[in-house]
């Protein structure tokens, strides 16, 4: 972590009594030289700056004990553009643009890393980093399948590092204030919870074979990946809708919802899931479900629905995306940074608006309000802060996405045990727990 060496030195002096002021019971109440840093900063490597990367660059530049090393992304548009965008945040530093990750992960000035890449890098980068001393902001779903979830996790324990996971709604004030509500009782015991997303997306059309852009590193881009032809209807977004390289809408953007549903019930592993859908908007090279449904049932007689429709916009409650909590004594609806709270005669008993004067549509991030969540991810490194969304409890959640999934594609009901969430009994499903890998790429810890 970047410290300023003088002053770091100077309070050493004092603290040993070389300059008669006796002992300093903290260096950080020591500000005599006010125009020194207080606290360490973490400096972050940016991994992955199209579309969300770009607002981590934002964001990080707004943490007070953070510092941005470097710019990286394989598309070399992508690292000049996110190099302006530091500027324009406000970074004073000017950090590298680079490539190849590796290069940040053999500096050893650098402490963190930030993940905003497509899902089959997730995993794979985030063991690198770690067993190259960094700690690991990673997007959702940090995953690309429940295996990698698995290996992350263990490896979270093995290299004591931080690991937070990007589900930002859980550092948002009213969505912690919501779930404290259900937890307290409100709404008596709260036994469904139902979630959803919806969009107007286009038809991705059918993809012709092209030659690499010069701006590109596709091989690297591919990294852990089985290698596919170039087509050009693939970067920068439409990855998600291959399974080679994405997941699907559940995983993309479900992940942040079933992890509110989950968390507002408070449970766990799910005992059996099952899931439904197809490619039905459009016909096109687009492989994963643009409509689906995934249902989750728990050992505590609770359930969760997920409903997500890629190319249908039109809402449940009013509402785009959101989760809507029923219980005993009525129903709690969490949207966006508010919620409201009805009684089982369909009485609003309270009205919570937004805290943050930012618009928020939860179809994309919450900005002003997602800062909360990285600064939580460096005061977690420098001052001991307990983490908001520490990978070893979110991947729960991820898990039951990857779950839905699954169930889709082999069109089975997974019986699970409820101890890990692993699937019972079923081979054909327990194929697609994890993946192929590129040789030379395979995930280890």
């Amino acid at each position: 972590m970047k410290k300023d060496v003088n002053r770091r030195n100077f309070i050493k002096t004092v603290a040993t009594g070389s300059l008669g002021l006796g002992v300093m019971s903290s260096a950080h109440s020591f500000n005599i030289l006010s125009k020194y840093p207080v606290e360490d900063k973490v400096r972050v490597a940016i991994m992955g700056v199209n579309g969300r990367g770009s607002q981590h660059i934002q964001a990080f530049a707004k943490v007070p004990n953070a510092e941005i090393s470097h710019i990286c992304d394989v598309d070399s548009r992508a690292v000049s553009n996110g190099l302006a965008v530091a500027e324009k945040s406000g970074v004073t530093n000017k950090p590298q643009g680079i490539a190849d990750f590796r290069r940040a992960l053999d500096d050893k000035s650098v402490d963190a890393i930030s993940i905003a890449l497509p899902d089959h890098w997730h995993t794979p980068m985030a063991l690198m980093a770690l067993k190259a001393g960094k700690h690991v902001y990673v997007e959702k779903p940090g995953s690309h399948n429940p295996a990698e979830g698995e290996l992350l996790s263990k490896a979270t324990s093995a290299y004591g590092k931080i690991v937070q996971m990007g589900n930002q709604r859980r550092s948002w004030p009213r969505v912690q204030e919501a779930i404290a509500e259900l937890h307290g009782g409100v709404i008596g015991k709260a036994y469904y919870a139902r979630a959803w997303y919806t969009n107007n997306r286009q038809s991705i059309g059918y993809g012709k074979t092209a030659a690499v852009p010069e701006w590109l590193d596709f091989e690297l881009w591919q990294g852990p990946a089985p290698r596919a032809a170039f087509k050009d209807n693939l970067i920068h977004y439409n990855w998600h809708w291959f399974w080679n390289w994405g997941t699907g809408e559940i995983v993309n953007n479900g992940v942040h919802f079933l992890d509110l549903a989950r968390w507002g019930l408070n449970v766990d592993y799910a005992k059996k899931a099952y899931s439904s859908g197809g490619r039905y908007h459009f016909k096109d090279d687009w492989q994963t479900p643009d409509t689906q449904t995934a249902s989750f049932d728990f050992a505590e007689g609770k359930s969760i629905l997920w409903e997500g429709r890629s190319c249908n916009r039109r809402g449940i409650n009013e509402m785009g995306s959101g989760v809507s909590f029923h219980g005993e004594n009525g129903t709690l609806e969490l949207l966006d940074n508010s919620y409201k709270i009805y009684d089982n005669a369909n009485k609003l008993l309270k009205s919570a608006d937004p805290t943050s004067n930012t618009v928020v549509d939860q179809r994309g991030a919450g900005f002003d309000m997602d800062i909360a969540h990285f600064t939580n991810f460096t005061n977690a490194i420098t001052k001991g802060e307990k983490q908001i969304s520490p990978y070893q409890e979110i991947v729960k959640s991820v898990m039951l996405c990857h779950l839905g999934n699954i169930s889709y594609r082999t069109g089975r009901a997974l019986e699970l045990d409820q101890s890990n969430g692993r699937i019972l009994n079923e081979k054909a499903a327990m194929k697609l727990w994890s993946r192929e890998y590129e040789k030379g790429w395979e995930p280890k810890i």
